[in-house]
């Protein structure tokens, strides 16, 4: 497995992100099945999320072997990329930054970059929870740089009341430590639910590592995630409108949730699905027993099975 890192430019200015690929050493990087970029969730980055080992093989290493060209991004303020100054000050003295408009520009960044490398014309997308979102409204703007488009735990808020749960959480940043992160994962379930679905071991061992993610996490013991997210959730939410319009996406689409996720449901799923007239090609799947997490639990294999199906098609 070829492993390479690149810094490149973030959407502010005197900053980097990093840019992860990986590609089986049995393949030319300009000789593979095509190229795919992750994107991350709110609140943890790309790195620890797709190329997080679990039984010994990331979801990256799984595509890698499977003769693809991988990449994953972390944006600013996550996972092994820059933090901006502002994070190493109070939150509260600061706006949310890393909105999904700044979100969407390194998204772009990371895109063009890809595509000068490989010498292509387009790639293909997976986003994440709120990477569904950044993916999305990226493949609805520029279309001609994106042939698939795969929604992981599609985040569509159609429907959904009014909400100031989140408003206490509007300074630059927020702070999650191990234990919130396990309670995370184990809202709506039953503790043998949650065990048959992944160990508890895995769980915390996952959770440590993306906490160490976070350089000052040794000394706070938490990490730190930008809040410009939340106040896009809000602002959704509270306003009724959309993220963007999924109609203006002309790739084939794959959205996939968890029958188990509480955090973007197979209703919510559904909704999004019903709006993408102008794709391509479209599918919409369930994956049983999986949570938010499925990617990291005993379900990530289905998880695989049906993204590398779409993916070959």
């Amino acid at each position: 497995m070829i492993e390479k890192n690149y810094r490149i430019p973030s959407a502010l200015e005197g900053y980097t992100v990093l840019l992860r690929n990986k590609y089986s050493a049995e393949d030319s990087q300009y000789q593979s099945r095509g190229s795919v970029l992750f994107v991350h969730g709110a609140t943890y980055g790309s790195t620890s999320t797709f190329d997080y080992p679990v039984a010994g093989q990331s979801w990256m290493d799984h595509l890698a072997a499977n003769h693809y060209d991988v990449w994953c991004l972390d944006l600013l303020g996550y996972g092994l990329s820059d933090r901006p100054s502002v994070m190493d000050q109070p939150a509260r003295d600061h706006a949310p930054i890393v909105d999904t408009a700044h979100a969407i520009v390194e998204v772009g960044h990371a895109v063009t970059f890809i595509l000068e490398q490989r010498q292509i014309p387009r790639l293909s997308l997976i986003g994440y929870s709120w990477g569904t979102a950044i993916c999305g409204s990226y493949s609805a703007q520029y279309p001609n740089n994106v042939s698939k488009l795969v929604l992981s735990g599609a985040l569509w808020l159609e429907g959904l009341p009014p909400t100031e749960a989140l408003k206490d959480n509007l300074g630059a940043y927020r702070t999650v430590d191990v234990e919130s992160m396990m309670q995370r994962w184990a809202a709506g379930l039953t503790q043998h639910e949650l065990d048959q679905i992944v160990s508890a071991q895995d769980r915390l061992k996952w959770c440590q590592q993306t906490l160490a993610c976070d350089p000052k996490s040794a000394e706070t013991g938490v990490l730190r995630a930008p809040t410009g997210v939340i106040e896009d959730y809000m602002r959704v939410r509270n306003s009724g409108e959309d993220w963007y319009d999924p109609g203006q996406i002309t790739a084939s689409v794959l959205v996939v949730v968890g029958e188990l996720d509480e955090e973007t449901t197979s209703a919510q799923g559904q909704q999004l699905f019903t709006r993408l007239t102008a794709a391509a090609t479209k599918e919409l799947c369930v994956i049983g027993q999986g949570t938010h997490s499925m990617l990291l639990e005993r379900s990530r294999h289905q998880l695989h099975r049906v993204v590398d199906g779409f993916l070959a098609d």
